[in-house]
C-alpha cells in the first residue's frame, strides 16, 4: 500500500494505491491518525482511486477514522472507489454513513434499487 498525504489547515487528502488489507491497514491507521492529531482539519478525504483490492480491514479503515473525524467535529469524505470497491462498501452497510462525496452518491441509489429488485423476486418465490 502507497499512501500520499495532503494536510491543509482545511482538509486532510489522502491518496491510496495498491491492496488495502489487514497488513497495510494497520501502518496506514498510524499515519492517518496522526495526520488528523497534528491537524486542526475538519475534513479527512480518503481517496480510494488507486486501491486494486480492500478486505474488511480497510472497511475497519473508513469506520475508525468517520468516528475520529465526527468525534472532533468534522467529517470523513471517501471518493474515488471503484464499482467493486463501492459494492464491497455497500455491502458491509458503508451507504448508510453520510461520507460519500456527490459524485459517488449517483452510484449508491442504483445499488440500492437492484439489492430491492433482488429481494422482492426471493419473496415472489418463496
Amino acid at each position: 500500500m502507497v499512501i500520499r498525504m495532503d494536510v491543509s489547515p482545511q482538509v486532510i487528502t489522502v491518496w491510496l494505491s495498491g491492496e488495502l488489507d489487514h497488513h497495510a491497514a494497520h501502518s496506514l491507521r498510524e499515519q492517518v491518525d496522526a495526520a488528523i492529531e497534528r491537524s486542526v482539519a475538519k475534513v479527512l478525504r480518503l481517496d480510494f482511486s488507486g486501491v486494486t483490492f480492500m478486505d474488511s480491514s480497510g472497511i475497519g479503515l473508513i469506520m475508525g477514522r468517520y468516528r475520529l473525524m465526527t468525534a472532533r467535529g468534522g467529517r470523513l469524505l471517501v471518493v474515488g472507489a471503484s464499482e467493486r470497491l463501492l459494492r464491497v462498501m455497500k455491502l458491509a452497510g458503508l451507504e448508510k454513513l453520510p461520507v460519500w462525496e456527490r459524485a459517488q452518491q449517483t452510484a449508491t441509489p442504483t445499488v440500492r434499487k437492484t439489492a430491492y429488485r433482488r429481494k422482492q423476486k426471493r419473496e415472489v418465490t418463496k
